[in-house]
């Protein structure tokens, strides 16, 4: 059931780094991606595969994380992303993807999760340093970096608080906490 599907795709940001991922597997993610709608039709997105180790380092250090964790400069050593598809926009066929690349991250995220892996999508980098350190041409802009890998962290949604506080946190034991609205709320209702 595609409920039970987005409850296991979480943000998660703490993986089992040992355990690679190859680049059959990433591919098979976007195959599924790529059969979303796109708007216009025009399907203007295309991946980098950053599978090997090295180059895994090399991105590592372009990423923030969960800036809402402030003593938190993101996973540590052993606990870093297993691989990352870095998402990008080929502006030869147009220069905005509107929702295109929302969707195919969340896609992409969905096919990892039957496979029981998890990611995070990142919209915090260096562009710049990305472009460099993978020699991308100027016309591909990156739009997300989605970090990948075997979930090693427990991330649980609860209710939101009174008080309407979004923020995620981690409790004493690393349990990460995302208050989730109620659907009740989402529901525009016109007031009279």
């Amino acid at each position: 059931m595609l409920k039970d599907l987005l409850l296991q795709t979480r943000s998660f940001r703490r993986f089992y780094e040992d355990e690679r991922l190859d680049a059959d597997v990433l591919t098979a993610a976007i195959d599924a991606a790529r059969l979303c709608p796109s708007a216009r039709n025009a399907q203007p997105l295309k991946y980098r595969l950053v599978t090997e180790r090295d180059e895994c380092d090399r991105l590592f250090p372009t990423l923030r994380w969960a800036a809402y964790l402030k003593d938190w400069g993101g996973p540590a050593e052993g606990e870093r992303p297993a691989a990352y598809l870095i998402q990008l926009l080929d502006t030869r066929i147009v220069r905005d993807p509107y929702c295109d690349d929302g969707i195919q991250a969340l896609a992409i995220l969905l096919s990892l999760a039957e496979r029981g892996l998890g990611g995070c999508i990142i919209k915090a980098f260096n562009a710049k340093q990305i472009q460099a350190h993978f020699r991308l041409p100027d016309f591909l802009e990156v739009r997300t970096v989605l970090a990948l890998g075997r979930p090693r962290e427990t991330v649980v949604i609860e209710p939101m608080s009174p008080d309407g506080d979004y923020r995620y946190w981690r409790d004493a034991a690393g349990v990460h906490h995302v208050p989730k609205r109620a659907v009740e709320e989402l529901i525009w209702k016109e007031e009279l």
